[in-house]
């Protein structure tokens, strides 16, 4: 009967691990698909923000601010609910075109043994757009 016990708390332990790593896993998960996603999309909102009027007329790239912004909205949230995202821009210049922005990402509460603790997992991308093969 002894070991019968020994048995039902080993399998109790091994749910509690599985429960545990499942967690930890999904916030992982999320945090690197939360990377890639903001890399993609400033990548993309920079490319379409850029001000063609001005690079024909003087060579040089120069983006618009408002139109990144827009861009960035609009792509950002065509993947994902905005109610579990905090967006915030830093640094946004127009010539030479550079631009910082910061995703909070609002986890939800977990509860372990009447202690809750939540997750908020920040991801800042600093990106300049370059134009290669210019020649000077």
């Amino acid at each position: 009967m002894k070991e019968s016990y020994w048995g039902y708390w080993l399998i109790l332990l091994g749910v509690f691990v599985i429960v545990i790593m499942m967690l930890i896993s999904s916030i992982t998960t999320q945090n690197t698909e939360d990377y890639y996603l903001v890399k993609e999309v400033t990548e993309a909102a920079m490319v379409d923000a850029i001000n063609y009027g001005y690079y024909r007329k003087y060579g040089e790239l120069k983006i618009d601010r408002e139109k990144f912004i827009e861009s960035f909205l609009r792509r950002f949230a065509e993947n994902v609910s905005f109610n579990t995202y905090e967006i915030s821009f830093y640094d946004i210049y127009e010539a030479p075109p550079k631009v910082s922005v910061k995703v909070t990402s609002k986890s939800k509460s977990f509860v372990v043994a009447g202690d809750s603790a939540t997750f908020d997992i920040v991801n800042k991308v600093d990106a300049v757009l370059e134009l290669s093969g210019q020649n000077k």
